[in-house]
């Protein structure tokens, strides 16, 4: 079911350390066009966006000669705000998601609800390697808490197992993927709460 306006958002985030450009069409075909400045980041990105069958379009301009952390945390505010605009009032969506996605040896999963109540929950990252693609691991955790705190959605990621660092967090992306595809899925017309809305 489709909803009766295009649910889009266009976000612009401007600050001495970033400045980011994003459109978000939650009712696309998976496609995308990225461009974060961070390689690893990009390509997460593009796997969620595909798995969740949105089409994303980001430029970010960042401080990386400090270093990835401005333009990561930035990036997932952005995209966070970006789908809490685009989803309205979030009357009619199915609200809670799930999903679960093996890469080769890893394992990794994430529930998510948009209950308007923001929670990160991030667990097994002591799987993760200390650096990944010369950042620390920590910058994950990082873009996590900054899209799940400007989205006010609880968001639950848990890393089971696996060995390398690429494959764990692509795990995650494609599971955060199916589980936006799920939750912002259209069910009817009303707002999923017993307490009549969603904050």
């Amino acid at each position: 079911m489709k909803a009766c306006k295009p649910r889009v958002s266009e976000q612009e985030r401007e600050s001495a350390e970033t400045r980011v450009s994003l459109v978000l069409n939650l009712d696309g075909q998976g496609k995308t066009s990225i461009e974060t400045g961070i390689g690893l980041l990009n390509h997460m990105l593009a796997l969620s966006a595909f798995w969740a069958g949105m089409d994303l379009q980001i430029v970010c301009g960042g401080d990386l000669a400090v270093d990835a952390h401005h333009s990561a945390e930035d990036v997932g505010l952005t995209l966070g705000r970006a789908l809490l605009d685009a989803l309205g009032d979030r009357s009619g969506i199915t609200r809670v998601g799930y999903g679960r996605v093996p890469m080769d040896e890893a394992l990794s999963e994430v529930t998510l609800d948009l209950s308007g109540r923001p929670w990160l929950e991030w667990r097994g990252d002591d799987l993760l390697p200390p650096t990944l693609a010369g950042e620390e691991k920590d910058l994950w955790r990082e873009f996590y808490k900054a899209f799940a705190s400007s989205a006010r959605c609880n968001l639950h990621v848990a890393f089971l197992y696996g060995k390398n660092g690429h494959h764990l967090l692509e795990s995650a992306a494609k599971s955060l993927g199916l589980a936006l595809g799920q939750a912002v899925r259209l069910q009817g017309t009303t707002i999923r709460s017993t307490k009549g809305g969603l904050d």
